[in-house]
């Protein structure tokens, strides 16, 4: 009979554990959220450096990782909870007793003696109602989400450094135009004074050349300023105090053929909708749990050890003791905290419900307005490419004409300034464009736009 028991007493141990499942974690992704294959599309080598030291060294992207680490030992812990429990507790006292105690007329005399226990216990909670499972699986989807927000802080971190990225080399170049422009209006103003003294010219023609080298040294100040404080936000990123390694703008690709309409489809490539998935798939675990909460529950408990008064007889036969069975546990009375806690959890649903509804127009408005602002983009690089077309012959013609002898020196340079001017807005819509391609990568959830789908939206 006691071999009957000690084997039950270890299938209790072991052979429940055998149907558990394995942890299992998921194939490391941080890399594939990075989608180098679609940075790759920009033809720039720096940017693609860049954001691969961005992927080893942001601390924001180190905290995400840990986050998902975190919640897959939070998911692993309620995974415990299914398994059977095993423990010691040893215990060593000695009593020592007064001659104080009767059985009838029976006295116990005065006496002392040791007592040593040696008990292991095991337990394991009969998830009948699939209590701690739904726990478990509630865990599971908020480790999902996690998933999701660590793979939208990748999308977002680096779509925000190739645009602050794109921004630092426009203001690179629109600072090398400033300086082409301060000094042709220094020459500008020179040949006024020139005119002024010889009486050609009056003395406000030379006051308003004055304020318009004062606005355009004021312009490369703010030029000179943004780009400084691109340098120092990227320096953020790549965590690093070098200046940060880029691209001339002369060397700029623009991405040249992208769809002009998506599937609505598109919205649940987002990181936002999955979340919202994972969240109602969450609560909806919490409910079914909840509800199990009314449920009485079955503890199958045992003990298996030495108990014995001398240390000589501890390992007799007569000290080794065996006990097992099941412990039935049900609240009668809560004060009505189960009730409210299921309602609580009813609302919630009802919350992470309307959230996933919200999610999705969202989703659709900023993918529209990526769209809107893209094609907006296109149409003001077109026409500021035509403009600047023009303005070039206009230049051109200027200065044929004065090196003929047919114009001025002042009526070239004032040609090269609208030259100039023309060029930094067409530097400006070039990269404005570049930027409208980010800005809808990351509306469509870091999908590569030329693998999607254009059917109408």
């Amino acid at each position: 009979m006691k071999k009957t028991f000690i084997i039950l007493f270890i299938i209790m141990l072991t052979g429940i554990s055998a149907y558990a499942k394995k942890e299992t974690s998921a194939p490391e992704k941080t890399l594939e959220y990075l989608n180098i294959s679609w940075w790759e599309k920009y033809h720039d080598d720096f940017l693609k450096d860049n954001l691969l030291t961005v992927y080893k060294n942001n601390y924001d992207l180190k905290n995400t990782a840990l986050k998902i680490k975190e919640n897959e030992k939070m998911v692993k812990m309620q995974f415990a909870n299914e398994l059977p429990f095993l423990s010691f507790s040893g215990d060593l006292n000695r009593d020592l007793q007064a001659p104080r105690q009767r059985f009838g007329e029976m006295e116990i005399p005065k006496y002392s003696q040791y007592n040593y226990n040696l008990p292991i216990t095991a337990g394991y909670e009969i998830d009948i109602w699939g209590l701690n499972r739904y726990k478990r699986k509630s865990l599971e989807q908020q480790l999902e989400w996690e998933k999701q927000a660590q793979r939208a802080t990748y999308i977002s971190l680096t779509s925000d450094f190739a645009v602050d990225y794109f921004n630092l080399i426009k203001a690179d170049k629109l600072l090398q135009l400033q300086n082409e422009l301060i000094k042709t209006q220094e020459k500008i103003l020179t040949m006024t004074q020139d005119k002024y003294e010889t009486g050609l010219c009056s003395v406000n023609e030379v006051l308003a050349e004055e304020k318009y080298l004062t606005l355009l040294k004021e312009e490369k100040n703010n030029h000179d300023l943004t780009k400084k404080l691109l340098n120092e936000t990227l320096k953020v990123y790549l965590a690093n105090n070098d200046d940060v390694k880029r691209n001339n703008y002369e060397n700029i690709v623009l991405l040249k053929d992208i769809p002009k309409e998506y599937s609505s489809s598109i919205i649940e490539n987002r990181p936002d909708y999955k979340q919202s998935e994972a969240n109602i798939k969450k609560i909806g675990f919490d409910v079914k749990a909840a509800k199990r909460e009314f449920l009485p529950k079955f503890t199958l408990a045992g003990q298996i050890g030495l108990n014995a008064y001398t240390l000589n007889t501890l390992f007799d036969g007569a000290s080794q003791f065996l006990n097992l069975g099941i412990l039935p546990y049900m609240d009668l009375f809560s004060g009505g905290r189960k009730t409210a806690f299921l309602k609580f959890k009813k609302y919630q649903y009802e919350e992470a419900l309307n959230d996933y509804q919200k999610t999705i127009l969202e989703g659709i408005k900023e993918m529209n307005s990526g769209l809107i602002e893209y094609n907006i983009a296109n149409d003001n690089y077109s026409e500021s490419v035509k403009r600047l077309k023009t303005q070039t012959k206009i230049y051109t013609l200027a200065k044929e004409k004065n090196e003929i002898g047919a114009s001025a020196d002042i009526d070239a340079l004032y040609a090269k300034e609208a030259y100039l001017l023309t060029q930094k807005e067409e530097v400006s819509n070039k990269i404005n464009l570049l930027i409208t391609t980010i800005g809808l990568y990351k509306a469509a959830g870091g999908a590569d736009l030329y693998s999607i789908s254009n059917e109408n939206l």
